[in-house]
């Protein structure tokens, strides 16, 4: 199908929806991004794109200019809790590199690389529904504001307001887990650039470094109840946090010491969307699956999404067939990632003879481990 021309709207201006707009862009169609915040910011937060993500951001054209500002992963080290002892040293995936990037860098550059190749950006435009005629979907503003477009994507998040009108009224479930995030400054002192993650009895520390190792990224996840607001950025107190992991010792420690803004994340799950299109409406990224972040792959998902969708539409004949050659494609794959993160999130918390039992088992068979993921990495959405 030859997409020269056609409108569409996608909602939500993140990593997802800024690489589908760029690649819609790329194709000829006439791309709309609509944001409701009024900047392209994002607050103390790291990501990593392993090589599944990267084959995406090679197939945009934009490899050479992200990679640049992104840290190559030397693997991770699994680390105990009470003074930072080293379990094991894991590999990174067979399948190609990982890059550690401030979420702000690589968001900066495919606002730069969408508006260059002539999508238009619209901050500050908050979404009140949106609506499918028979051939067309129509996307209504707060303010009134009606636009008319083939193809409405939303890639606004797990609260999605197309999720709902997809899927009807969802309640999320409380996973009992909040994460902490912060960055802070940093100076490598000769360190090889890895993940490091830190076990201990229903917590965990997640760090790797950032900007050429000039900032650590910091995500520690605890087990509680008494903290359920589901933001992204709620602000939290550094105090409470070196307080409630202040039985971790080693370089951790010394980190939480250096923090000096942090922000709070209440982990919900939600399920894989049973619907993520109607015809002319689609969901994408967190919309459409949700996914915690134990695995790491919330970005390479949505990067994912993002070519297969386009990719849907020059195999396809027409906007809807593909639509749903999209969700056919895609249901199945982030199911199975998002179950796998799943799985991780218990694995990182065990207490007692289990957790012990689990280090014997990660110090003999730990570089055997991230072969077990490896169907994750290899995955190639451009292939």
């Amino acid at each position: 199908m030859n997409i020269d021309g056609l409108s569409f709207v996608v909602i939500g201006g993140g990593i997802g929806g800024l690489a589908s707009a760029l690649a819609l862009r790329q194709r000829g169609a006439d791309v709309t991004v609509l944001e409701q915040a009024p900047a392209l910011t994002e607050v103390g937060a790291g990501l990593q794109i392993s090589a599944n993500g990267v084959t995406v951001l090679r197939a945009l054209g934009i490899a050479g200019k992200s990679l640049e500002i992104g840290q190559l992963s030397q693997g991770t080290t699994l680390r105990d809790y009470r003074n930072g002892r080293v379990i094991s040293h894991l590999p990174g995936p067979a399948s190609g590199p990982t890059y550690y990037f401030h979420r702000a860098d690589l968001l900066d550059i495919l606002h730069s690389e969408a508006v260059r190749a002539g999508v238009r950006i619209r901050l500050g435009a908050r979404v009140s529904t949106v609506t499918k005629h028979q051939a067309e979907a129509e996307v209504v503003l707060n303010d009134g504001e009606r636009l008319r477009c083939e193809c409405a994507i939303a890639s606004d998040g797990g609260r999605s307001i197309l999720r709902s009108i997809l899927n009807g009224a969802e309640t999320p479930q409380f996973t009992g887990q909040v994460a902490w995030r912060a960055t802070i400054p940093w100076s490598p002192q000769g360190d090889v650039p890895r993940a490091s993650l830190t076990m201990g009895p229903e917590r965990h520390v997640v760090t790797y470094p950032l900007r050429d190792q000039s900032l650590m990224n910091i995500v520690a996840v605890e087990e509680r109840s008494d903290w359920q607001q589901e933001g992204w950025r709620l602000q939290g107190d550094p105090g409470d946090l070196r307080a409630r992991f202040s039985d971790f010792g080693g370089g951790v420690r010394d980190k939480f010491e250096k923090v000096t803004e942090t922000y709070l994340w209440a982990l919900f799950l939600r399920p894989v969307a049973e619907n993520w299109q109607n015809g002319h409406l689609a969901l994408l990224g967190d919309a459409a699956h949700p996914t915690l972040p134990f695995m790491a792959q919330g970005a390479c998902l949505a990067l994912e999404d993002a070519w297969i969708l386009v990719r849907s539409f020059d195999e396809q004949s027409d906007v809807s067939q593909a639509l749903q050659a999209y969700e056919t494609l895609r249901r199945s794959r982030a199911r199975k990632v998002v179950a796998a993160a799943g799985s991780n999130a218990r694995n990182f918390h065990l207490r007692g003879p289990m957790r012990l039992a689990a280090q014997m088992a990660l110090k003999v068979a730990g570089p055997k481990l991230a072969r077990k993921y490896e169907w994750v990495y290899s995955y190639d959405a451009t292939s």
